[in-house]
């Protein structure tokens, strides 16, 4: 892995840009986030692919890539937050200069779809990224205050901490372990296989969410990773929301739970289960690429740095 380099913490003034390099949305949704934004002392600058449709997609894959190549370039820009996810990172993905993100180290957040690209920037240049709620995480009503709070971390230079005091934990395997946190969502950590931008967990603690999958397919995804070594060589898990993951075709199915159980337990690695990030509520930001130690006996994990500078 590259050397580990923290993005600067955002000062009062400085601004966030948005853009969309995965799916295209209604560019009222974001009216919520920014007004959030806003009242922590933030400027927002909103990129045009937010206001393009292309198919699936927000403009073409040379319009999304080269607005995420221009805010890392821009200097009126300290933090990128993606608007949503969707569907179309993996398209863009090695259409983006890293070597230019290198060199202009910035907050790069977002979640599901993004989580591509939350692994492709840290592995390619070594840059700490974000897992957290995007702009469409606050369009509805009764936003959670512990999502809302996850965005504190754009602005305070502090350890991030995980315990029972945010959500109840189970523990699926006993133990202490060390490590980077590397993760995301399940289906789009499974697609980076076999590609130049594969998922890396050697001595990782490694996270996982996702939504709207049955059990099966979670099966067959992390069967997928442990057969790639992806399972062996992570230090230990950190299982977060599965939302929605229930069977619907009969009752011929495995659990969730059994499911994941059957896979971590049978790894004998530091495993614990519970935590609330992903695509439920509440979803709390965590930083992807700092050290961090997950205790199973305390029930919690805790960085060793804080993601930002201070």
């Amino acid at each position: 892995m590259l050397p580990v380099i923290r993005p600067p913490r955002l000062l009062p003034g400085d601004t966030i840009g948005i853009t969309a390099p995965a799916g295209w949305g209604d560019p009222e949704g974001l009216k919520p986030a920014i007004a959030h934004f806003e009242q922590m002392g933030l400027k927002v600058k909103v990129g045009g692919t937010v206001f393009k449709r292309n198919g699936y997609l927000a403009g073409t894959d040379a319009e999304r890539a080269a607005e995420l190549n221009e805010m890392f370039a821009d200097p009126v820009i300290q933090a990128i937050v993606c608007s949503r996810g969707g569907y179309g990172t993996a398209r863009i993905a090695d259409m983006l200069d890293y070597e230019l993100i290198r060199r202009n180290p910035k907050i790069f957040w977002g979640y599901s779809d993004i989580t591509f690209l939350i692994n492709a920037i840290r592995r390619y240049s070594g840059l700490v990224t974000f897992h957290g709620p995007m702009p469409v995480s606050l369009a509805g009503e009764d936003v959670h205050p512990l999502t809302l709070e996850g965005f504190s971390l754009l602005t305070e230079p502090r350890p991030f901490r995980y315990d029972e005091t945010i959500t109840p934990l189970q523990v699926l395997v006993p133990g202490e372990a060390r490590g980077r946190i590397v993760g995301g969502n399940l289906t789009l950590l499974a697609s980076t296989l076999g590609t130049p931008f594969e998922l890396e967990t050697k001595d990782c603690i490694l996270f996982i969410e996702d939504i709207d999958e049955e059990p099966y397919r979670i099966d067959r995804m992390l069967n997928q990773l442990r057969q790639a070594g992806k399972l062996s060589e992570a230090a230990g898990f950190m299982i977060c929301d599965f939302h929605q993951c229930e069977a619907k075709k009969g009752q011929n199915s495995f659990t969730l739970p059994e499911v994941l159980e059957h896979y971590f337990k049978a790894e004998g690695k530091p495993a614990l289960a519970g935590f609330g990030m992903g695509h439920g509520t509440p979803n709390i930001a965590i930083p992807v690429g700092v050290e961090a130690v997950l205790n199973t006996g305390k029930r919690q994990v805790t960085c060793v740095e804080a993601a930002v500078l201070g």
